[in-house]
Parts: C-alpha cells; structure tokens; sequence
C-alpha cells in the first residue's frame, strides 16, 4: 500500500478548494523520487526540523537579549507557537496543514542572533542590503546541507519569503502564517514585557484590550477565532476591520514602549557594536573564517560569505568569537 498516494488523495477529499495539494505542488527545484510514506510537504516539514539551523534558533534572541530567568522566549520557542497558531487555524479552514506547518517551521531560520538589532546591522553594513526573510529562503535553498540546501518545494519556500514585507503568499496557508506570526510575537512579547515588569496588563490601550481582548491567551484565543470565521470558504485569509486595527495599534503600542527605548533593549546597542565588529573584522581577515566556510568566497564573494556566517551565528556563539578576537586573556 503506498500511505503517500492514500493521504494525497484524502485531501483531494477533504480540504477546502482553496488548499494547496501535495499532490498539484509546484515541485522542486531538483527533481526527486517520492517517498511512499510522507507527502512532499510532510518531507519539508521534517527537513526544517532536522536542520542545523532549526537548531540554532533555541540560542537565538527573540525580543529580549540575554535575560536573567528560564521563562522568556527565544526564536526557537516563537517559532513553535507561531506552528501551533498557524495550524489551528488552517485545520479550521481545511488547509493543508502540513504545508502550513513546514513555511511556519522555517519562517525565521535566517534570523541573525540578536534578534531585530542583528538584522538592522547587516542591512547597514551590506552593500546589497540584508532582510532575515530573504535569509531564510537562502538557508533552505543554498546553505544547508554543505551547501547543497534542502530542496523545498517552491510552496514552502514562498511561504517563508513572504511571511513579512510587502509581498503576499501565493498560497492561503502562507497567509495563515503570516497572521499567526504577528498574533505569535505580539501577545507573547506583551507576556514576555510583564515577566520583565516593563509593563502591566494594565497599561495596555483599553480600546484595544476591549475588542481583543484582556489576557494574551484571551486574545489570541480571540484573534484566532476571527480570521476562521472571517476566511472560511473564502479564497483570503483576513480578520474583521476592527480586529485588524485594534492589532495594528497594539503593536504600535508595543513598538512605542517594549521594542525601542524600553530598560530590556538597553543592551541592543552593545549587541549591535558586537555584530558591526564582526562583520568588519571578517571583510578585512576572511582567512580567518572557518575553512568550510571559506570555500563558498569563490562561488559568492567575501560579503556574501561573511554576511552569510555571521547571520548564522548563534548569540553565544557570536559572543564566543567575538571574545577570541577582541578580548585579551591571561597567559
């Protein structure tokens, strides 16, 4: 019996008309034998998670850089609630969950260490310019696997370049994971905020906390329940206008008082310097990088190669180096 062809025919069955089908996937970009078990989507949800950089997410910064206490998010632990998120809510709308599992999986695998600051300096110091989403789509396609990528399915793949910036999805359930994304970091930054008493539940705006919601889990809860009932059976995935602007101003609000100037981002400025230093310091010595990674200035050039280590840096590990070459020690 071949379980691959049972299931792709059971969604055939029953997903909505709007889902994506294994079975219709725009395909690869080197072509493959299938497997008999697992539909090609299910296949890219376990690369992602078998990858050297799905692994480096857990020492990587979400929103809080090196804090004092266990419970804080890292971008390992986002991006499993923005999964579980996503999946919800493309299980309520006959979706095809597993592909919407996989783009929300590898959503951020290009993330720089040091969250948001680490990215901002490599779109300062690149020449070409540098967003963690184009990132991501480059560490599938080029960097994992000695260089060979994973060979995603172009579905995957534009799920996860489209999961923020200007350009939309083709596919509803990249959609999905582009809301379950900002519904992710939203309420579990405003968590993440009160843990660190730089807020209160409190001093939230009240007209957005009416509409939305109280706690985080009521809101997310709620936020959830609106784009189901405002995308099903239809070919967008949107939620009500006043759920959208009521989350636009929270996140406004979160911009204003957690993300920029706040006491837990005081750090940012060091970590930036850490990372501006590093860079630098490999454009002028890239014999200096590791001897795996200094094969690939060949086929890309030095930025693209220094850029390409540094975004894959772990925050310890970027600390670790950046200790070897600027911090003297005793002998």
């Amino acid at each position: 019996m071949n379980i691959r062809e049972y299931n792709e025919d059971m969604e055939e069955r029953l997903l909505s008309e709007y889902a994506s089908f294994s079975r219709r996937s725009r395909g690869r970009e080197r072509d493959e034998k299938q497997c008999d078990i697992r539909t090609v989507f299910q296949r890219d949800r376990d690369r992602i998670i078998y990858s050297k950089a799905f692994r480096r997410l857990k020492h990587k910064t979400q929103v809080f850089i090196s804090p004092e206490g266990d419970h804080y998010r890292t971008r390992l632990t986002h991006t499993l609630e923005v999964s579980q998120i996503a999946r919800t809510i493309a299980r309520s709308l006959r979706l095809n969950e597993d592909l919407t599992e996989a783009i929300a999986l590898g959503h951020d695998l290009g993330h720089t260490p040091f969250g948001h600051a680490g990215e901002r300096v490599l779109d300062r110091v690149s020449s070409f310019g540098f967003k963690h989403n184009e990132q991501s789509v480059r560490v599938v396609e080029v960097l994992e696997k000695d260089r060979k990528g994973l060979n995603l399915t172009w579905e995957v793949r534009d799920g996860i370049r489209c999961h923020t910036g200007k350009e939309m999805p083709s596919t509803l359930e990249g959609q999905v994971v582009r809301f379950a994304d900002k519904i992710a970091y939203i309420n579990h930054d405003i968590e993440d905020a009160i843990r660190g008493g730089i807020i209160t539940e409190e001093d939230l705006p009240k007209e957005c906390t009416e509409i939305l919601g109280k706690t985080s889990s009521l809101r997310i809860n709620n936020m959830i329940i609106n784009i189901i009932n405002n995308s099903y059976n239809e070919n967008c995935i949107r939620m009500s206008p006043d759920f959208q602007e009521s989350s636009k101003l929270l996140r406004d609000y979160m911009f204003e008082n957690v993300y920029v100037g706040s006491v837990a981002k005081k750090e940012e400025s060091k970590a930036e310097l850490m990372i501006e230093k590093l860079v630098l310091y490999f454009m002028e010595k890239p014999d200096k990088l590791p001897f795996d990674t200094q094969t690939a200035i060949e086929t890309d050039g030095i930025e693209r190669t220094v850029l390409d280590y540094v975004a894959g840096m772990s925050d310890r590990y970027a600390v670790k180096k950046f200790q070897e070459i600027y911090v003297p020690v005793s002998w």
